[in-house]
């Protein structure tokens, strides 16, 4: 059973009726749990699952969002137009800003309803708009590019160190994942920690992400010279971490 399946057929029979569902809010790639790609046809289902009903699309796109993933949003790869999306981080170059998009038939409250206490910061507004417009005229392209080169290049990886389960993602979102093993998937989170620990002695600096996923997150503007030099470092931690054989 499918993920939009199980929602409708098991979730809205038995534990919330869909007229009760507000909204489903979702990150086009999953960050946190370990960057994981949706199917091919998920969002497609999932998007005609609250037209049926309803129910608000809400992308959380904090971490895919604003050309990561080489285009401006990362739900964009599966043709499916968001009610809402939420954006941050990326969008200022590390700035402390944020934003809500939504259609104008959602923005319906008069002026006053809503405020914050820090909205319009002049810096990271001007931080805001110089860094769109980096990323729209060369950035988001770059990662496009180096994105799918660096993909390539850890597919070969891959072949020469059994234990990397599976290399995923979309642009300069990637994510490594470490197993005990290809055929059981096992995770391998003591071996994931040693690359860790192995790069930043190499000089890389990465973050785990998920049960045993090692994330690749680099400047949008990184060059593919820079980017051979990190895969090094990463393939030799990788190297020590296997003959140590900590999992």
């Amino acid at each position: 059973m499918t993920v939009v399946n199980y929602i409708e057929q098991v979730l809205f029979h038995r534990s919330l009726p869909p007229e009760d569902c507000a909204a489903v809010v979702v990150e086009p790639i999953l960050g946190e749990g370990g960057y994981v790609v949706p199917a091919p046809g998920f969002f497609p289902a999932l998007r005609q699952l609250c037209d049926k009903y309803g129910i608000l699309l809400i992308a959380d796109e904090v971490q895919t969002g604003v050309g990561r993933t080489g285009k401006w949003w990362a739900i964009e790869h599966w043709g499916v137009e968001p009610d809402i999306v939420c954006s941050a981080k990326g969008i200022a170059s590390g700035v402390p800003l944020g934003a809500t998009i939504a259609r104008t038939s959602i923005m319906d409250w008069p002026p006053g309803t809503h405020g914050n206490t820090y909205g319009g910061n002049p810096l990271a507004c001007a931080a805001g708009l110089a860094t769109l417009d980096l990323i729209e005229k060369q950035f988001m392209q770059n990662a496009a590019e180096v994105g799918e080169y660096a993909l390539d290049a850890l597919a070969e990886i891959q072949t020469r160190h059994p234990s990397i389960g599976d290399v995923r993602g979309k642009g300069l979102m990637i994510g490594v994942e470490f197993v005990k093993d290809r055929s059981s998937k096992i995770p391998a989170p003591h071996l994931r920690e040693a690359v860790v620990e192995n790069a930043f002695r190499h000089g890389l600096l990465l973050l785990g992400a998920g049960d045993s996923v090692v994330r690749l997150s680099p400047p949008l503007n990184i060059s593919r010279q820079l980017m051979d030099e990190g895969l090094e470092a990463l393939e030799a931690a990788i190297t020590e971490a296997e003959n140590a054989r900590l999992d």
